[in-house]
């Protein structure tokens, strides 16, 4: 794990502290800014709009393990103890269904109507290090690669994102390993601790940028202290140290070298290729583009969707399939987010957040396969 940020350095106007969330979330709901929050909804809590401050998931936690996810109570008086669950921000950023473009016949010819909708002033509240770092990737791919995504780069343009430090680390988590959290060091507006009770409880918030300098001059606070940072960091590093699983350091390169591994063929034995691994990535961004047509043939609609390289079509070309068995599928799917992945974008694809592991429903878990598959040719 990279060295943990000095917090006294990181932002603009200097920390403080804050005794309740709800401050921050009343000070965005006046100004009229959308919120985008943690919401418990059908045993799950995943980011979705908040209308009113007291709608956070106060007191709860999250079990998780591979193929395994429940909510169950904690201290009610903690407001951040749970991690993440199946959703990212990636289904606001980068939504599952988008329509393109309509078009209608006239007596003209063909008049097309560009489907895009504009994306109100917005708060993403509550985003993990790791989701940070996720749309970190995605906005080198999206906003600043060949091919501009120009709604991916409005609506991250368009967003203040305030980031939640983690104090507690799920069984599947593995940030630390990936450099990816539990502390966020930039790439926010606000960053949020919530301090122990030992410590007198509250929350240090630190500002990343001129937005999150408005906002923190607005809520007010008194200011940190050196007593309150190093608390602030103790969480982090408690959180990282509780870690259980590390993905191997030579994994980029040395999956390059296992490609015919017999690991591949018993990972597919289980495999469903069902593609939750690549619904629930904060990363995986691949997609396809389908036309629909009404029956009169005189409106017709182009949209984008998700796609994933577990469905055969995917990877279909003149002949049949590219990648026709389960494990070449799999082994695809690692080794592009694991090695190649570096190679496209100069980074690992993945953060180490856990979910392919938790949302597995065969209990699959990324980061044992990489331990298998590193251990052949080791003495």
């Amino acid at each position: 794990m990279e060295a943990l940020p000095n917090i006294a350095d990181a932002g603009m106007t200097r920390p403080r502290l804050i005794d309740d969330p709800r401050d921050l979330l009343r000070h965005f709901l006046g100004q009229g800014y959308r919120i985008l929050a943690p919401r418990e909804r059908d045993g799950v809590i995943d980011p979705a709009p908040l209308t009113e401050p007291d709608g956070l998931p106060r007191g709860r936690v999250d079990d998780q393990g591979p193929g395994h996810y429940r909510l169950r109570d904690g201290d009610p008086d903690r407001w951040f103890d749970y991690v993440v669950g199946p959703t990212s921000w990636k289904a606001w950023l980068y939504p599952a269904r988008r329509k393109l473009w309509s078009a209608e016949r006239t007596d003209d010819g063909l008049t097309f109507h560009d489907a895009s909708t504009a994306w109100p002033k917005t708060v993403l509240f509550g985003v993990r290090p790791c989701e940070l770092a996720a749309i970190e990737r995605q906005r080198r791919i999206f906003a600043e690669g060949s091919y501009v995504d120009a709604a991916f780069a409005e609506r991250l343009a368009g967003s203040i994102i305030v980031v939640v430090q983690c104090a507690r680390s799920a069984p599947t988590c593995f940030c630390a390993s990936m450099d990816t959290g539990p502390r966020a060091g930039s790439g926010y507006d606000l960053a949020l601790t919530e301090l122990p009770a030992d410590h007198g409880a509250g929350f240090l918030v630190e500002s990343g940028s001129h937005a999150g300098d408005d906002a923190l001059q607005a809520i007010g606070g008194s200011a940190a202290t050196p007593r309150d940072h190093a608390a602030a960091l103790d969480l982090s590093r408690a959180a990282a140290a509780r870690q259980t699983r590390t993905m191997p350091d030579d994994i980029a390169s040395g999956l390059k070298l296992r490609l015919e591994s017999p690991v591949w063929a018993d990972i597919a034995s289980r495999c469903l290729t069902c593609g939750n691994c690549t619904l629930a990535c904060p990363t995986c961004f691949c997609s396809d583009v389908e036309e629909v047509s009404d029956l009169s043939r005189e409106h017709t609609e182009r949209w984008q969707l998700w796609d994933s390289c577990f469905n055969p079509d995917f990877g279909f070309i003149h002949g049949g399939p590219v990648r026709s068995s389960p494990a070449a599928r799999y082994r695809q799917w690692m080794t592009h987010k694991l090695s190649y992945w570096h190679d496209q974008f100069g980074s690992s694809g993945c953060v180490g957040c856990g979910r392919c592991i938790t949302w597995c429903p065969v209990g699959i878990d990324l980061v044992a396969e990489a331990d298998r598959l590193m251990a052949e040719g080791r003495g």
